[in-house]
Formats: C-alpha cells, structure tokens, sequence
C-alpha cells in the first residue's frame, strides 16, 4: 500500500508548495488535493493552472492520489430543491475535470444526505428519496467519467445515508460499471460498526482508503483522534486490506490539528506519517 497524506490535514497559513514540500520531508509519497472555491485546485481553474500544479506536485517527487471536495456539504445531491442538486452536479461534474487533467483516476464522492448533524440547520432528506436521487446523481455523471476513465468513489461519511457496508455493496452494484467505486474510511464507521467487516463485503469495490482514528466513548465528532490513539482495531484492519487484496492509495485525512496541535502544526503531519508507518507495518 502507498501512503499518502489529505490537504485538509494541513492548518495554518501555508501555501501549497509549503504544504508538498512538508508532506515529502514527513514521508509521504502521495498527496490527495481538494477541490474547493479558492484553493489551487477550485470550480474556476484553468486547464493551465491544473497542469501548473500538477506539475508544482512532481517538482516535490510526489503524486497525486485521490481528489476529494468538501463543497458537498454544502450542496446535499439528494437535497429536495432542483437547484441545490444541481449546484452537487456542478461540483461532480467539474471534479471529473479536474482529475483527467492532474493524472487522478479517482474521485472522492458524496452521493447525498439523509440528514447532517455537524452542520446546524442541515436539511433531513427521507431515506427513500435520498437513496432515488443520489443514484440518479451517480449515474448522471457516469458516461463523462467512463470517458475520462475516472472512477466515481462514494465515501461513508456521517450522511445518515448507505450505513452498512451491505447497503453500501448494493447502491454500488446497482450501476454495473467499474468506474463505480468505494473510497473508504476506516475510522468513519467505528460509531456503528466495525471496519474490517465493510472492508471484507465490499472486497474490491474499495478504490481509496483514507486513515483516522475515532474514540467510541466520546460518541460525536470529536471523538475522531490521532492514528494509533483510538479505537481502530489496525491489525484487523491492514490484515482485512491484505487479504481482499487492496494495495493501492492510504490516505491519512485528519480533522485540522486544532484544538489538539495549538502550536507547531506540522508535528501532526510527522506524527501522522510516523503512525502510518507502524500501521502499515503490521
């Protein structure tokens, strides 16, 4: 497995060759941007500036592993109003893009949202509804990422939406192309269940791994912790991996190290590198 490191791991006022130039120094080999409404890669950049930038990340001896976007939490694909779904579209759309012209085959996915506790005020979709329109957005956008061989990957995040690993492997299954997709997070499941069971069913649908770690006794999004201090049961986990066969991308995608790196930011990015090399090695 190649390790890699998520931009949204990085706080501070870096830029982003600073931002590479720490991930290669910590070990990393990979680096996963986000797609967003300023950052080096966001809805407006030109076709140079994407191959700018992917040119900005071999500089730094590193590739490019995954794209991601956190604009979905702000554009649910399964929202009742058209023109938030349509917004969701806009992002997939331009997602597909984006990866083609940085060398990324594939893209983190948010297919849609029952409901989202984080976010105040967050619109409850009924289930039934959510699960029509998510797919409906998946397979909306699936001809243009067949075309640029981009594989779509639907991640499990606390959406209330595809909560087992069962109902996961179906919402997949159901488009019957290999440019549909898994891009998994080990600690997002430990709330309701266990990892290395959705890692065994969904065998090698899964496409991307990202890495954290959660505290089950704290029971809300501050349980999330740093590698190695939670309680992801690792051995099961990397042994699961092994066994189904995955051996591409891990990405360590680590909540911003506030409140817990006040000072001296980048020692999460060591410290994270570190602990996936002794995951990794087990």
């Amino acid at each position: 497995m190649k390790k890699s490191v998520s931009s949204c791991c990085f706080y501070g006022n870096w830029s982003i060759e600073e931002k590479l130039v720490l991930a290669k120094k910590a070990g990393f080999k990979g680096f996963e941007i986000d797609l967003s409404e300023d950052g080096p890669v966001n809805l407006k950049s030109t076709n140079e500036e994407l191959k700018a930038f992917r040119a900005l990340t071999a500089k730094h001896s590193l590739e490019l592993s995954g794209l991601m976007s956190f604009l979905y939490w702000g554009a649910n694909a399964a929202s009742a109003d058209p023109a938030v779904r349509e917004k969701a579209k806009k992002i997939l759309h331009r997602q597909i893009e984006c990866a083609e012209i940085l060398g990324i085959d594939t893209i983190l996915v948010v297919p849609g949202a029952v409901g989202v506790d984080f976010i105040p005020g967050a619109e409850i979709v009924r289930y039934d509804l959510a699960y029509e329109r998510a797919t409906e957005f998946i397979r909306g956008a699936l001809p243009a990422a067949e075309k640029a061989g981009i594989t779509i990957a639907v991640e499990n995040v606390w959406n209330k939406f595809l909560l087992s690993p069962i109902e996961m492997r179906g919402f997949v299954d159901q488009f019957s192309s290999k440019n549909v997709g898994v891009y998994f997070d080990v600690a997002n499941t430990l709330a309701f269940g266990y990892p290395e069971q959705w890692i065994e069913i969904l065998g090698r649908r899964i496409k991307r791994v990202h890495l954290k770690d959660y505290r089950r006794n704290v029971g809300t999004v501050d349980g999330f912790c740093d590698l190695l201090s939670g309680d992801v049961n690792w051995p099961a986990v990397l042994g699961t991996l092994r066994n189904v066969g995955y051996d591409g991308w891990v990405a360590a995608e680590m909540i911003p190290p506030v409140p817990f790196y006040k000072h001296c930011p980048e020692v999460l990015i060591y410290n994270t590198s570190r602990a996936m090399d002794a995951i990794l090695a087990l």
